[in-house]
């Protein structure tokens, strides 16, 4: 693991790092903050965020505005990169699909299949090297959308992994909106009964209770609100007993500023299910 660079902030340290990655056949870089109680070795509370489409391991630590609050609550928080990169990995006909846009899944198409194996990434690799590395006593998880699509299927598919989940705007059921088919197309073939394995709606209708509560907050004025289904998470929830506090909120959008509203609301609530 190569430290890349580290920067003092709210008396903790904003560190980026590269490391070999078996999974994805790669180098793969990573953001993580430690808050004071991690650098003297004090365990704590980690988080990892996953981030959505273009987006990378920078996005979440220079945008989200996260620091401050993880810093005074002792949370370490991690934030990986949205796919494989460089010259060698397969690219897309859009903004979508390829570099920027792995799904947190494993893809079994070609050429997808040889780089694009974001879950056992996340799951597996760089879930053991962040406990291995540093000082975490548990993980929650949670993510934007795209990555609140795979913060809600992971914490679905892996709940021995994550004691809590949160989501700001989640593509909450992808086999019902434009992008989810493209991408499932596109990585997972044409069988869609690999489909609802990485859908947060389905994978709730089947898996039940999971969780003490989810928390997802949505902007009404997002602009793809009509490719995110809160609703249909919703109802799912509803339908087995899974608690969930969706939050509507008028106004607001799909971008950062919106995140940056409600990042503190979700650090406290990820804190409040390690109690």
């Amino acid at each position: 693991m190569q430290l890349l660079s580290t920067t003092h902030c709210f008396n903790g340290e904003q560190r980026f790092y590269q490391h070999d990655s078996k999974e994805i056949g790669l180098p793969m870089k990573f953001g993580i903050y430690l808050p004071p109680k991690a650098l003297v070795g004090e365990r704590c509370l980690a988080l990892i965020y996953l981030a959505g489409l273009t987006c990378n391991e920078e996005t979440f630590p220079i945008k989200a505005h996260a620091q401050q609050i993880a810093s005074d609550l002792g949370v370490i928080l991690i934030s990986p990169d949205t796919s494989p990169r460089g010259e060698s990995v397969a690219t897309g006909d859009y903004w979508d699909i390829g570099q920027g846009a792995g799904f947190y899944l494993d893809a079994i198409e070609q050429p997808w299949a040889k780089h694009y194996r974001m879950e056992s990434y996340i799951t597996r690799e760089l879930y053991t090297l962040i406990q291995d590395s540093f000082p975490v006593q548990r993980l929650g998880l949670m993510g934007h959308s795209m990555g609140g699509h795979g913060a809600l299927t992971l914490a679905l598919r892996h709940p021995d992994l994550f004691r809590s989940v949160s989501a700001i705007a989640p593509i909450a059921a992808p086999i019902d909106c434009p992008w989810g088919i493209k991408a499932f197309s596109t990585y997972l073939g044409t069988d869609q009964s690999t489909w609802i394995e990485h859908d947060a709606t389905r994978l709730v209708r089947a898996k039940g209770k999971l969780f003490n509560n989810i928390l997802i907050d949505q902007g009404l004025e997002d602009k793809f609100l009509n490719q995110l289904n809160p609703d249909l998470f919703e109802a799912a929830c509803a339908h087995v007993g899974q608690p969930l506090q969706l939050r509507r909120h008028a106004h607001y959008d799909h971008g950062y500023y919106f995140i940056q509203s409600v990042m503190t609301d979700h650090v406290v609530f990820h804190v409040e299910a390690f109690v």
